[in-house]
């Protein structure tokens, strides 16, 4: 698990990606959206609150759908560039912190794209009870890398590249098939804020030719925080050994898991996750929430 002052110095990092990073990353499945909206028992005109919508990625699907959206983004450069994205749609994008944002009017979805794990854990359940109305929902979904059978072997063959740079994956690290990427819903329930009542997984596939590929590295992470000479000996590698294959290029399996959860009205004893509100009385103590959507691959978020 990362420091707190190692996940606050990562999600800075992306700032340095706003103008490329809605390009280069992969757009959600529609499916996603058609179940969000189902399992949420979304109306059009409903409130919902986005937490770290970066350039819209997630966000212009539902703005299209006519949901009313606020959403909360801690990178300026990230905001600004959403701003363009979602200009004409019933969508307010702030800059700042959500674990410092004083909720208003009460919304119907608290959502968070790839992102929820970058928030403080120890009082991010909170937060987003908080900002809901009652019988209003969570979501939580995150994309990452899935490595189907016959897939790509360019990314087993790649492995000696960044361990000779110093960035190989962790022993334990976990290559996870198409529908199989691991869910939190017990990292959810144990928050004592919040009923779990759909996970759903979805799974597709991207091509990329070498500069492609490499733009969308420049968006992760692990990738924005290498020094210069890990990225230029990585990126020279890849641009090499794509330029040798027939099709100069890569296959990438994607996979994401959506969770939706409902508001409980009276938070459970023991649960974690910041002094809930249940009428006038305090009924859980803020005892924090370690736990959080699982670490993909390389941390390519």
């Amino acid at each position: 698990m990362r420091s707190d002052a190692e996940r606050e110095r990562l999600r800075e990092t992306f700032d340095q990606a706003a103008e490329i990073y809605h390009r280069v990353r992969p757009d959600y499945p529609e499916a996603l959206f058609d179940d969000l909206n189902v399992l949420a028992g979304l109306a059009p005109g409903d409130r919902l609150l986005e937490v770290g919508c970066a350039t819209g990625k997630a966000t212009l699907p539902l703005a299209r759908r006519g949901f009313s959206i606020t959403c909360l983004e801690l990178g300026s450069e990230l905001a600004a560039v959403a701003r363009r994205n979602l200009a004409g749609f019933d969508v307010e994008v702030i800059a700042g912190r959500f674990e410092d944002w004083p909720p208003g009017e009460p919304v119907s979805l608290v959502f968070a794209a790839t992102a929820w794990h970058w928030i403080d854990p120890r009082v991010r359940y909170q937060r987003a009870w908080e900002a809901l109305r009652p019988g209003g929902h969570l979501a939580l979904w995150a994309q990452g890398h899935v490595f189907p059978d016959g897939g790509d072997p360019f990314f087993e063959e790649i492995q000696e590249v960044y361990d000779e740079i110093g960035e190989g994956m962790p022993p334990d690290a976990v290559r996870a098939r198409p529908g199989e990427l691991e869910d939190d819903r017990a990292g959810i329930e144990a928050s004592g804020l919040f009923e779990v009542t759909g996970v759903r997984q979805y799974d597709w596939e991207r091509v990329y030719d070498a500069e492609e590929y490499i733009e969308l590295l420049s968006t992760f992470s692990n990738h924005l925080n290498m020094a210069n000479w890990q990225r230029e000996r990585l990126y020279g590698e890849i641009r090499r050994r794509l330029a040798e294959r027939p099709g100069r290029s890569v296959r990438r399996g994607w996979g994401a898991v959506l969770h939706v959860a409902r508001r409980r009205e009276r938070t459970l004893r023991g649960g974690a996750g910041g002094r809930a509100r249940g009428g006038a009385m305090d009924l859980a103590e803020e005892l924090g929430v370690g736990g959080g959507l699982v670490g993909l691959v390389q941390q390519e978020l």
